[in-house]
């Protein structure tokens, strides 16, 4: 489909009332993802949820991101050095968010963008361009010709992780709704409390279970990027075999094992999955509720290749729970302190992250039992979220698939969004699904 989008309107939204003026100081896990640049996602909502004649209205939409940002204040500011020590830094401005309009030329539905994978393509039409890149929010409007809305966001991953995102488009969706009556939630803005301990001191242990910094290599062919989707009948087969464990521990030993594989790897070679902890609650004390900011680093499992290939796949999850479990205070300040000694020598030489990763590696991120859905503006909840564009070979992220996930802790059908070598993806594919209608045998 040769698709184009119009912009009709740009403009920056400051906030509503005064805010700090300062810069704010950004941990050692902030800086640490800098480079990642910002994340664009995009969200979709359908006409048909909302009688309203005024469906998406953007002066509406306008007011409560002005008001939104009075708490979310760094969002409306630019990525900055300081003046001392030229550490990076938010610098609280109040400049503004960009704010998009566009209207798509094409007879296209929320069902055809459903069926777009991410891409530069997709990011193109939906999300906006951010000029200059030092804007920490960015947002596009795009209304569809057959009716429904596609929302196209892009924060920078330096102010935010996917917890802090999403508070944020809880709080402002709320206050589109609901105006002066919503109830929200102050986000913290206290970085210092991930601040490295001094001297920054470093358990022995430590590298048993983080992972350092990724790196990426140019690539050896060509990328391809395939969504995979398992019902919720699938998930709970593949929980049960792996004895019960979480949904996160019982999926990512799928596609890791089913990857491995795939990739025809010889059998003595290590391979290592990677992927990014939460740890709001692994503190002591815990983080406060909100913490506003990069609230995670990445964990890895790894062993041989052949044995990850063929274990049993409740080996495999068990090893992943292992990795978690393995997260707690020390552990964290640990990690700290490791990538503060790192930042003074090479952190804040920010590359873009592009490229791929060694076809021994894996990493994967998840937004599971994420209230992605939960971003009503008065028009009803997104029909489907997902991201717009996936940057990097070896990376895959789960999601749960339109509104499947139920309250109580309950799964829905899941998503897997995976970008890795073309060569290998139809192998994975008939893999991940000879391997679930085995578990759903087992379970019968």
């Amino acid at each position: 489909m040769d698709l184009k989008v119009q912009v009709v309107e740009s403009s920056f939204i400051a906030p509503s009332e005064p805010t700090p003026r300062k810069g704010l100081w950004l941990s050692s896990l902030d800086i640490l993802v800098a480079n990642i640049g910002h994340t664009p996602t995009i969200y979709l909502y359908s006409s048909n949820d909302a009688a309203a004649a005024d469906f998406f209205d953007v002066g509406r939409l306008k007011k409560a991101m002005a008001k939104a940002l009075v708490p979310f204040y760094p969002l409306a500011g630019r990525l900055g050095n300081n003046s001392d020590d030229g550490r990076t830094e938010i610098s609280c401005n109040g400049e503004g968010a960009l704010f998009v309009v566009a209207h798509a030329d094409d007879e296209l539905t929320i069902d055809d963008v459903k069926k777009l994978k991410p891409s530069p393509e997709l990011r193109r039409l939906f999300v906006p361009r951010i000029e200059p890149s030092s804007i920490m929010l960015a947002i596009q409007v795009t209304f569809l010709k057959s009716g429904g809305v596609v929302l196209g966001t892009a924060l920078h991953h330096a102010a935010i992780d996917a917890s802090s995102a999403f508070h944020f488009f809880q709080t402002w969706s709320a206050f589109c709704k609901h105006g002066d009556r919503a109830a929200v939630e102050l986000p913290c803005h206290d970085r210092t409390l991930l601040r490295a301990r001094s001297p920054p001191t470093v358990h022995p242990g430590t590298l048993l279970t983080l992972q350092p910094r990724l790196t990426l290599s140019d690539l050896e062919g060509p990328l391809a990027i395939e969504v995979f989707t398992i019902s919720k009948d699938q998930v709970a087969s593949l929980k049960h075999l792996c004895g019960g464990t979480s949904t996160f521990c019982a999926v990512s030993a799928l596609i890791w094992q089913c990857t491995c594989v795939a990739r025809r790897l010889p059998p003595d070679s290590q391979v290592r999955m990677v992927f990014p902890a939460e740890l709001r609650r692994r503190m002591r004390p815990p983080l406060p509720n909100h913490y506003f900011g990069n609230a995670v680093f990445r964990l890895y499992v790894t062993g041989a290749a052949g044995d990850i290939g063929t274990a049993a796949l409740g080996s495999v999850a068990t090893r992943i729970k292992g990795a978690i479990k393995r997260l707690d205070d020390e552990l964290v300040r640990s990690a700290i302190d490791y990538f503060e000694n790192e930042k003074a020598a090479e952190m804040n030489k920010r590359r873009a992250l592009r490229g791929t990763l060694p076809k021994t590696f894996l990493n994967i991120t998840s937004w599971l039992g994420r209230p992605q859905y939960d971003a009503d503006f008065g028009w009803g909840k997104p029909q489907f979220m997902s991201l717009a564009e996936s940057f990097c070979g070896g990376f895959v992220h789960l999601m749960n698939d339109e509104r499947t996930t139920y309250y109580g802790g309950a799964t829905g059908d899941v998503r897997m969004i995976v970008c890795m070598e073309a060569v290998d993806m139809k192998e994975l594919g008939r893999l991940l699904y000879v391997k679930l209608k085995q578990a759903a045998c087992a379970m019968h």
